[in-house]
């Protein structure tokens, strides 16, 4: 797995771009860099685009990612605003979504960047 993360100050979010096979053992460190570069520049908002990168944890490791692996760190935002970028088809993030939502994150996952974008900024 590869991860990029960068911020713009005229976007006013982090992009956490993934590439590969992710699970809940490689996807947290990429995440923790994302929540504490957005925690210094005092935002909430991510773009995770996962369109490369497939979950292969199976529904049990996904539900305990949500439930208790993003609940060990305080630097994770639990207010944050999450838009996740997939590739049409691609159904493997769908329970992570569920579980995470469930949870209590504000996530959606998206197809296309425009409406992932808009949904970072709507109240």
């Amino acid at each position: 797995m590869i991860a990029e993360i960068t911020y713009s100050e005229s976007d006013k979010f982090v992009t956490i771009k993934i590439k590969g096979e992710i699970n809940k053992h490689t996807a947290m460190q990429p995440i923790l860099e994302a929540h504490e570069l957005g925690n210094s520049a005092g935002i909430n908002r991510y773009l995770m685009d996962v369109r490369e990168a497939r979950n292969i944890d199976n529904t049990i490791d996904q539900y305990l990612f949500a439930y208790e692996d993003c609940k060990k760190y305080p630097e994770i935002d639990t207010n944050a605003r999450i838009a996740a970028l997939i590739t049409k088809g691609d159904h493997s993030h769908d329970f992570m979504e569920t579980v995470l939502v469930n949870s209590g994150v504000t996530i959606k996952l998206f197809n296309d960047l425009s409406s992932a974008k808009k949904f970072l900024f709507e109240e």
